[in-house]
């Protein structure tokens, strides 16, 4: 699979998720098997980007490439100028986020709330890809209720605009992340575009992923919220697709040894203070399905220092978790 001449190792990506999708989170699912990761949305609006936050966001040093930023906004000179700076910073493709339900997005008129305003979603791509010589890729949900999808319209759109890739979550924006997904309009998507299409939404464990792509006849699935102390989903979705084998759950205390991986990389790039608070959202993702776990997540909960978070981990999962078995 290529983006543009980008050329792409499988047909597995990692979707773009605010507060989780951080530099050590990207580079994990990398390690496992995800052929490209997008990083947390960023807003066009630069003169955000001195907080703390957005500066984190933008911190490319140790990224596997291919480098994949999202941005996010309604204004396509923005937009544009934005793409341009992230492409400065290192950023090997540029998503444009037309997916985000969240009420503080919408309001403003930016993610999906853009679906319903089809001319702009026109001058908003084609001043992107205008801007910058990286190729330009897009999410978008079905629509913007189950009355009005029109993800057709837009997939048409983009690919007038010279986008280079197109993804799409199974709802619409009404739907937000209730009810099932639906295929349907994906697939309806697929068969009519020359350009990569991208299935995303309810993609949990291998079998599911076997059936969307089949059924889609998409050129790769995105993982989301099945991703989330489940990093190692990739190399089992993808053992899976080759050889019609499932791989066996990891036991607990190899979960435990990545996961205090993973919090170093939390700490370093956070610092101890706000690393550890981060953190627990992760270690609360990787303990859900032991026994024994709400416990657990509360006494997470308590501690304050990387070195008490450290030791609760290791005791749940190397020593107390060995024999044990993640379901």
């Amino acid at each position: 699979m290529k983006i543009g001449e980008l050329p792409l190792q499988g047909n597995l990506l990692l979707a773009p998720m605010a507060g989780i999708t951080d530099l050590p989170f990207r580079n994990l699912c990398r390690r496992f098997g995800a052929s490209l990761a997008f990083s947390e949305m960023i807003s066009a609006d630069t003169s955000l980007w001195a907080s703390r936050k957005t500066q984190t966001r933008l911190n490319r040093e140790g990224e596997t490439p291919p480098v994949a930023v999202q941005i996010l906004g309604t204004e396509p000179d923005r937009l544009a100028e934005a793409a341009r700076i992230n492409v400065d910073l290192g950023a090997q493709i540029i998503d444009i986020n037309m997916g985000c339900p969240a009420k503080k997005v919408c309001k403003v008129a930016a993610g999906s709330a853009l679906l319903r305003d089809e001319t702009r979603v026109a001058r908003i791509l084609q001043a992107v890809v205008r801007a910058v010589d990286v190729p330009v890729t897009l999410k978008i949900r079905t629509g913007w209720d189950p009355h009005n999808r029109n993800a057709l319209n837009i997939g048409r759109i983009a690919e007038d605009a010279g986008i280079a890739m197109l993804t799409i979550h199974g709802r619409t924006r009404a739907c937000k992340f209730t009810g099932e997904a639906e295929y349907e309009t994906i697939r309806q998507v697929k068969q009519a575009l020359a350009i990569p299409v991208v299935a995303n939404g309810d993609i949990r464990d291998e079998k599911k992923a076997e059936q969307v792509l089949k059924f889609t006849g998409a050129d790769a699935i995105m993982i989301g919220r099945a991703a989330q102390g489940r990093p190692w989903i990739f190399r089992h979705i993808a053992h899976y697709l080759d050889t019609g084998e499932a791989l066996p759950p990891p036991p607990p205390d190899w979960i435990g040894h990545l996961l205090l991986e993973h919090l170093d990389t939390l700490y370093s790039l956070y610092g101890n203070r706000q690393g550890v608070r981060i953190a627990r959202k992760h270690i609360a993702w990787y303990s859900r399905d032991m026994q024994g776990s709400a416990e657990f997540r509360r006494k997470i909960n308590e501690v304050e220092s990387t070195r008490d978070q450290q030791t609760l981990v290791t005791d749940y999962f190397i020593h107390r978790g060995k024999g044990e078995k993640a379901a």
